[in-house]
């Protein structure tokens, strides 16, 4: 097997929590996943390529492990925009992709080896929160331009050079509050997962509810990879909320719902965009049945009206997905790699102007030209960033929909 030093010659600095050993061992997950990943070729570019051949991008996404869920649709997200458009000012778009196994040292390891090794211009990626702050920190060090796909918020210099693309929590959460406070709700129970994203809905619910009159009744956690939450889902049921948050994601995501209709549980269930995927669905069943969540309006986008903006842009995204990938359908994470590249694409536009693919001054060029985009449209919203602000949308980004059926129902 390749030596891992010249995957992460800087080994030391990124394993403050794993010994040695452990490191080796996820370094080599991360060498038999790449090998074994067959959506993209994984064939490298050659550090010394010419640097106005091609415009190289990363995408790191999780194939395998317990954030499969979201990170098999981001991929599938990701062909679709390759088969929507492949050039950008007269210069063909290469993607490189990549298998974190939902690990976050891994996702470091990944981010590392596209740069140092493919000499990438620009990253999209990765499926969960942990490895998308992870690759942050990579993408700041090397000074490469990051489009997060999760719901992540860097802070400090790695923030300066990413974009997020999903909606910031307090916006989608917002949402959902003014539902319950038009249902006259006055008490909400909450369990979300022990990580960066269950702390982005914790706080977002304790912003909301105060002016709402609404009181948040608990804040039990749990890890991505648990199988049972039956502790947590009992002190949430002690407390007895009128409704109930959960703050996970993906097939994860369902086990505190599950949980709690087992223990009889009858209050209203409500989410985030993060649960908004047929394999949430699929796990959840009859129990999150009449889930209200807030998500991006691609997920109905044939139930908007043609005004609006983003309802043209979801439809070639459907288009283009049904070409690549015939049996999945437009949901919130296949949206988020669609959008990705569209603001790449845009961004790239303005770049190449002045600066060739594959040069330092291009990456910056794209960095500025992400942080600075103005009125893009994707299918999840209308996108304006901001030096110094991760996120770039409004509440054109937002809808409410209750699951119906196993579908999901535009209800606002």
């Amino acid at each position: 097997m390749k030596n891992l030093g010249s995957i992460h010659p800087l080994l030391a600095r990124t394993t403050s929590d794993l010994d040695r050993r452990q490191f080796l061992k996820r370094g080599a997950r991360a060498v038999a996943a790449t090998a074994a990943m067959s959506s993209f070729p994984v064939g490298l570019v050659s550090r010394a390529r010419a640097a106005d051949s091609t415009i190289v991008v990363g995408f790191i996404t999780s194939m395998s492990g317990p954030v499969s869920s979201l990170g098999i649709p981001y991929d599938q997200g990701i062909k679709a925009a390759l088969a929507f458009k492949n050039q950008v000012g007269g210069k063909s778009v290469k993607l490189i992709a990549l298998d974190d196994a939902s690990d976050p040292t891994i996702a470091a390891v990944n981010a590392r080896k596209l740069i140092q090794e493919s000499n990438v211009d620009v990253i999209i990626g990765t499926a969960g929160s942990p490895g998308a702050l992870a690759i942050a920190t990579v993408c700041a060090e090397t000074k490469t331009p990051l489009i997060c796909i999760a719901n992540a918020n860097p802070q400090g210099e790695p923030g300066n050079w990413t974009i997020t693309i999903p909606q910031p929590a307090p916006l989608m959460i917002a949402g959902a509050v003014a539902h319950m406070q038009q249902a006259g709700v006055k008490s909400v129970g909450y369990m979300g997962f022990a990580d960066p994203w269950g702390d982005l809905v914790y706080n977002a619910l304790m912003e909301s509810t105060p002016a709402a009159g609404i009181k948040v009744t608990s804040n039990e956690r749990y890890a991505r990879a648990d199988t049972s939450v039956t502790g947590q889902a009992l002190k949430v049921f002690a407390t007895r909320p009128d409704v109930f948050v959960g703050g996970g994601s993906g097939t994860p995501g369902a086990l505190p719902y599950l949980a709690l209709r087992e223990r009889g549980y009858k209050g209203q269930f409500y989410g985030t965009p993060a649960i908004i995927n047929p394999a949430f669905v699929k796990v959840g069943g009859a129990a999150v049945e009449g889930l209200i969540a807030s998500t991006g309006p691609v997920v109905v986008f044939e139930q908007l009206a043609d005004t609006n903006p983003t309802k043209a842009v979801s439809q070639e995204f459907a288009k283009a997905l049904k070409a690549t990938v015939p049996d999945a359908t437009p949901n919130a994470f296949s949206g988020y790699s669609f959008d990705a590249w569209v603001l790449f694409l845009a961004a790239a536009e303005n770049a190449i102007k002045t600066n060739a693919p594959g040069t330092p001054q291009f990456k910056l060029a794209l960095r500025d030209a992400l942080t600075n985009a103005r009125e893009v449209v994707g299918s999840h919203g209308v996108y304006n960033f901001k030096p110094g602000s991760r996120y770039g949308n409004d509440e054109r980004s937002r809808v409410l929909v209750k699951l119906e059926k196993s579908d999901w129902k535009l209800i606002s």
